[in-house]
């Protein structure tokens, strides 16, 4: 293997070698999701892989839902599914497609296989047939309708469709090996009766496929050529091949397998997930505590970070769990890069600087971004009365230069774009707590050196008091506390990270109400904030936190 091959993953190789070879002229690869609840992280690095390989090779990728349940699925998760995609950055070829399109083709494949004596109705109810389906360590028994004749079979299956028989009554199966040691081959059920409307067929139906028989036909009839899934199917690919081999489909496709992504602290399973929204434990959905795409959307993860983490990730053949830490490295890598600065004072202290005339405003300017001149410059009300933080000031004068940085009685500060100012006094209340400082400001200090004698001990930020805005912050932090939740015995709602949601006031620069939903911000020295993509407004701003300037977990359990 050349050092070329080393740095492609194994799919890249699989798909160059076929295109080198011939037995393929173009790839084509599909990303197939059933629409039962929103995508997550996961889904996310499977887009990238599809897309991307499809993208990199000059090839198509197709949408399709495979919607072949119709109890659990609905239009919402439709939508949100191709919106999530778009919003990653990529483009499906052609229409969407959906496996309800082709059910009339499943059908007459079920009455191919009925007629060549490969298939029969079988009329055990669910816990029978996986009773006598056997285990690992005994054989299957066959069922009492297993050879009927392909009259028999035929009828019966025309009365499934007509709903002569109730859910469960019937259903429709394989005829492969009840011997075999994959447990898949052992006559698998191809039909179900379901007397449920379908979200794109309405009532046309009342028997449905399942996966396994739907999903190498939908390959086969859109002429996928690399079928590429996560590696629960890979004993499943047996049976792939075998309704590819037993049925008059019109291409070959071939199914290949990688690990899935798993990421500590987090949940994935869609039903987990759900119940997270049923109990009320999240807002929803896209609640920004969530690992779909639409919550981390409106955390403020943008496409290019979480495409930059499926690169991290890799494509593997191995399942392993990566941490969580890689994806928030991601996110906070693209933001310090790209993400205008602003000021907020999350615990605000009044200071008055006494030495400028009440009513005055100056206007400082500050760039929008340290490295980035083309984002230009921001406009800074600076006035007699600001905020800084509680926790920037200090009325001990003991504590040496190394230790606080910031601001103490008697000694300088320099306030971020602004000027050098010196404390002087504090005013406080009955409790004998902090209320207001009073400073005065070292003229010719905005963008200047200090007279000499002048040590600022470091700089802080600030908002007008008079010109700022209030804003509420939503502070996020991981929805769970626990590395892996949802193993153990104990049930996963139980390790619910009870502080992972804060909300508080600040204050904000002015122009800040103005910012656009998804607009994202470095405040600066508290971190990476989004304005609410659904909440915020110029009368009621709404900034969520992204992610830390640190991380704060490195040194956690």
């Amino acid at each position: 293997m050349t050092a070329t091959d080393k740095a492609r993953n194994f799919l890249e190789q699989i798909i160059e070698k076929d295109l080198a070879e011939g037995r393929v002229s173009r790839i084509h690869t599909r990303f197939p999701p059933e629409p039962n609840g929103f995508l997550h992280v996961g889904h996310a690095t499977s887009i990238c892989l599809n897309f991307g390989l499809a993208e990199k090779y000059q090839g198509e990728c197709n949408l399709r839902f495979d919607d072949t349940n119709p109890e659990k699925e609905e239009q919402v998760y439709v939508d949100a599914i191709q919106e999530d995609i778009r919003w990653l950055g990529f483009k499906w070829s052609g229409d969407v497609c959906y496996a309800s399109s082709y059910f009339d083709q499943f059908y007459d494949w079920a009455l191919h296989l009925i007629r060549e004596g490969k298939a029969y109705v079988d009329h055990q109810d669910a816990e029978s047939m996986r009773i006598n389906r056997g285990d690992f360590n005994k054989p299957g028994v066959e069922s009492a309708d297993r050879n009927k004749s392909v009259e028999e079979n035929l009828a019966e299956f025309e009365k499934m469709r007509a709903g002569e028989y109730e859910e469960g009554k019937a259903s429709l199966r394989a005829k492969i090996d009840l011997q075999s040691p994959n447990m898949n081959l052992r006559d698998p059920v191809l039909y179900r009766i379901r007397k449920v409307p379908h979200h794109q067929t309405g009532d046309k139906w009342c028997i449905y496929p399942s996966y396994d028989f739907a999903h190498g036909q939908e390959d086969a009839i859109e002429h996928i050529t690399h079928s590429i899934c996560t590696l629960e199917f890979q004993d499943h690919r047996p049976l792939y091949e075998w309704f590819l081999d037993n049925l008059p489909v019109p291409a070959r496709p071939r199914q290949y397998e990688f690990a899935r992504t798993n990421l500590n602290y987090t949940v994935t399973s869609k039903r987990k997930l759900k119940k997270l929204v049923d109990e009320g434990v999240v807002g929803g959905w896209d609640d920004p505590r969530m690992p779909t795409i639409s919550g981390m959307r409106r955390r403020g993860y943008t496409p290019a970070s979480i495409r930059r983490f499926s690169e991290m990730v890799g494509v593997s053949r191995s399942d392993g769990t990566a941490d969580v830490s890689m994806l928030e490295h991601a996110i906070r890598d693209d933001l310090n890069t790209n993400a205008a600065r602003a000021m907020a004072v999350l615990a605000p202290l009044k200071l008055v600087i006494q030495n400028l005339p009440e009513g005055e405003v100056q206007e400082m300017t500050a760039a929008a971004h340290p490295n980035r001149p083309e984002l230009g410059q921001r406009t800074l009300p600076f006035t007699r009365e600001i905020y800084i933080d509680h926790e920037d000031f200090t009325e001990d004068t003991m504590l040496s230069r190394k230790k606080f940085k910031r601001l103490v009685i008697g000694d300088y500060v320099r306030l971020r774009s602004a000027y050098v100012i010196r404390a002087d006094d504090v005013i406080k209340d009955e409790n004998g707590n902090i209320v207001e400082v009073h400073a005065s400001f070292v003229p010719g200090t905005v963008g200047e050196d200090p007279p000499e004698g002048i040590r600022p001990r470091g700089v802080i930020h600030w908002v007008s008091a008079t010109h700022g805005q209030q804003a509420e912050l939503r502070i996020y932090d991981r929805l769970f506390n626990h590395p892996a939740p949802d193993r153990g015995e104990e049930d996963f709602l139980s390790h619910i990270n009870p502080e992972s949601l804060k909300v508080m006031q600040a204050w904000i620069e002015p122009s800040l109400v103005n910012a656009a939903p998804e607009q994202t911000f470095q405040f600066e020295r508290e971190g990476y904030f989004v304005a609410d993509r659904c909440d915020h407004s110029a009368e009621h701003p709404v900034f969520n936190l992204t992610i830390g300037l640190k991380d704060t977990w490195a040194n956690k359990g």
